[in-house]
């Protein structure tokens, strides 16, 4: 089962990308395809860039393993040709990222007149940058800095990508603690707290550490952490489970405080994992992570046509309702809670397979099973050109933009990419 996953990789998704995403005379990554993948134009996306420059740096690293078969040095000079593209081009002088760039770099407002629209953007920036730090060579005075854990290769040239990564990456974090981070795709509504936030600030916190040793990356990476399972308003523990945390409890009973996504939840307990791979004192117990996968997998899974609905109702895991406040947010979750996606499934696929193994659980083990033999009947292009991404409820390829107007270069690589990596013995 592995060689076909690992063909699979190898043949659809990674060679797609390579033949039209990859833009190596310009840096960065083409994504602004159909779901069919025909290209419509070729801005390019700062939230995609990172995700890019962090994924080539991970291919390169695989490639390096053995796991996989192809250019090890082409992958490399994805990853940091992306992270120079964005360090030159998407870093505004607040620290925050231009939402939008054209294809050589210049920034693109909004019809607001706006450059920096998303937290998200800004985070997935810092991301590619952390990607492309793992893979600077370290200088000849030694492989890290004495009693720092910080590679010395950040005293050279590199240096200016940590200073950015850390400079944005604390304005995220600042802005997000006080509620004045700008999300879209996703903007939260006022009175409202939302998973996304801490969940990508810790993520992005620990691959800045892992990547460098920063003091600042762990410790935004701990208070991440502590938002999302510290306490009694924390997002997560054995009883809860917000993807939208109300403030008041008179708001307990509108469609954002009831809804959820099951698939963010599943992305997040795989990071939450790896985490505490790397940090035992963040470290989640194994019967919480149990309880929140089969939570998120049996509140969320289509009984009728197979497959994770996008966003359901904690409470029935059918069609999200409750009392609504007229925002954009809540269209969003009327008119696309029950199309199947790439990210939902690819994260699930990896988020499943780990957790089996990591929990000892039956139960996971099952549903990693049923997950994977839906994911790879549903998503993957016949005609082996990567994945038709966006489906509607039964599975039928679906012509209609659900976040960004792009094909994402991220979760289906990497997730394949840690699943093959754990199925061959080599966990991160």
């Amino acid at each position: 089962m592995r060689d076909s996953l690992r063909t699979h990789l190898e043949r659809d998704v990674l060679a797609w990308w390579s033949r039209h995403g990859a833009d190596d005379e310009l840096g960065g990554v083409r994504t602004c395809f159909t779901n069919r993948g025909q290209l419509r134009t070729t801005e390019k996306y700062t939230w995609s860039q990172g995700r890019w420059a962090w994924t080539s740096a991970l291919v390169a690293e695989e490639l390096d393993a053995g796991r996989l078969e192809g250019d090890r040095d082409l992958w490399r000079r994805r990853a940091l040709r992306t992270a120079d593209f964005l360090a030159e081009h998407a870093f505004l002088p607040d620290g925050r990222t231009a939402f939008l760039l054209s294809a050589r770099g210049e920034p693109v407002a909004d019809a607001q007149g706006e450059l920096a629209t998303s937290v998200f953007a800004d985070l997935f920036a810092v991301l590619g940058l952390a990607g492309a730090l793992r893979l600077t060579e370290p200088s000849t005075d030694g492989d890290r800095e004495h009693g720092t854990g910080t590679p010395a290769a950040t005293r050279g040239p590199a240096a200016g990508w940590l200073a950015q990564a850390e400079r944005t990456l604390h304005g995220a974090a600042d802005s997000l603690r006080r509620r004045t981070a700008r999300s879209e795709p996703y903007p939260v509504p006022r009175g409202f707290g939302d998973l996304a936030g801490p969940m990508t600030l810790l993520h992005v916190a620990a691959e800045l550490h892992r990547a460098t040793g920063s003091d600042l990356a762990a410790e935004v990476m701990s208070e991440a952490r502590a938002v999302l399972l510290g306490g009694d308003d924390a997002f997560l523990g054995t009883e809860v489970w917000w993807e939208h945390r109300p403030d008041a409890a008179a708001d307990h009973d509108t469609l954002l405080a009831r809804h959820v996504t099951p698939g963010h939840l599943l992305e997040l307990l795989w990071m939450l994992v790896h985490v505490g791979d790397q940090h035992p004192q963040l470290a989640v117990a194994e019967s919480t992570l149990t309880v929140l996968a089969l939570r998120a997998l049996e509140t969320g899974w289509d009984q009728a046509e197979g497959g994770l609905l996008r966003y359901v109702d904690r409470g029935t895991g059918a069609a999200p309702a409750g009392r609504e406040l007229g925002t954009p947010y809540e269209a969003l979750v009327h008119r696309t809670w029950d199309t199947k996606l790439w990210w939902v499934h690819a994260e699930t696929l990896y988020a499943t397979a780990l957790l089996a193994r990591r929990t000892g659980s039956p139960e996971i083990a099952r549903w990693a099973e049923q997950v994977r033999e839906y994911t790879m009947a549903t998503f993957p292009d016949p005609d082996g050109q990567e994945w038709i991404q966006i489906r509607s409820r039964d599975g039928s390829p679906l012509d209609e933009v659900v976040a960004l107007p792009v094909k994402d270069p991220m979760h289906i690589a990497r997730s394949l990419l840690l699943l093959n990596a754990l199925e061959a013995g080599g966990e991160s």
